[in-house]
């Protein structure tokens, strides 16, 4: 595998810096009760005021340590398997590795953004530009004209892009259905203690157009179509697990609504698994 050197330096480091994070995030023994606050757009919201969370609302808390949960027993042993079978040549663990890393830079990329203010600031900013540049370069390690002859023919392509196109359609209408009322009515939109919607702006920006360029890319049987969607895929897997993980933490943290959400991104993380178990098997 191509930059092995650096990626060997940087991905120990990734791992190490997410489990101290995750653990934080999950054991901080600080003590406190939750508080109610009023923002500066007049919300009336409760503050989790305990442990690492302490200046997020308890239903941001109970998102970040859901995440920290997956991050610390899913993503991050992932990330050590994938390494490994991608340091002996498999093109396979190549592709689960750049697809995991892509995990981490949009969940630091988000934590360094959302996140109140706490302790580990810099070492969120650290695990994002680490996963940035681990990213970039296992991107750059791909030989794009010879990576279509490692896909089978047998490949189910159309309904492999067919999905990419549903999560993009879905990110769109799910998160314009959020942002766009509250713009057409000319009110405040629920913020909790944020100050914009960071979440819709990194899906709406980043994920919905990697989703539709990698489908129409692999119908045309494209280099950057195999890649971007094998990426995208192994990618989501991770991300639809810690977006379920953290419904299920917000609605028993008493969150409205919360399941509703679970529901789509569990149906999504599902179809997401059987796209990866078929891009892998049609590997050579």
């Amino acid at each position: 595998m191509k930059f092995q050197p650096a990626l060997r330096i940087i991905l120990p480091l990734i791992a190490t810096l997410a489990l101290f994070a995750a653990g934080m995030g999950l054991f901080d023994p600080a003590p406190g009760k939750p508080t109610t606050f009023t923002s500066q757009r007049g919300e009336t919201v409760l503050i989790n005021g305990h442990g690492l969370y302490y200046y997020d609302t308890v239903s941001s808390a109970a998102q970040q340590q859901g995440n920290d949960l997956v991050t610390l027993v899913v993503a991050t042993p992932l990330l050590a398997l994938s390494t490994w079978l991608a340091f002996r040549g498999s093109l396979r663990g190549r592709l689960l590795l750049t697809g995991t890393i892509g995990f981490f830079l949009y969940t630091y990329l988000s934590m360094c953004m959302l996140t109140a203010f706490n302790a580990l600031f810099l070492v969120y900013v650290a695990l994002f530009t680490l996963s940035l540049y681990a990213f970039i370069l296992c991107m750059m390690s791909f030989d794009l004209t010879s990576l279509p002859g490692h896909f089978s023919e047998k490949l189910p392509r159309g309904w492999i892009a067919a999905l990419l196109f549903t999560i993009g359609g879905f990110l769109t209408l799910a998160w314009l259905g959020k942002v766009v009322p509250p713009l057409v009515q000319n009110v405040t939109p629920p913020l909790e203690n944020t100050t914009t919607f960071v979440i819709q702006a990194m899906d709406l920006s980043l994920i919905v157009p990697l989703a539709i360029l990698a489908g129409v890319l692999l119908l045309r049987r494209s280099a950057w179509g195999y890649l971007l969607a094998s990426v995208f895929v192994m990618k989501a897997i991770a991300l639809g697990l810690a977006v379920s993980m953290m419904c299920i933490n917000m609605t028993l943290a008493g969150t409205p609504d919360s399941l509703t959400i679970m529901v789509p991104f569990l149906v999504i993380t599902i179809l997401n698994l059987f796209a990866a178990g078929s891009l892998l098997k049609h590997v050579h």
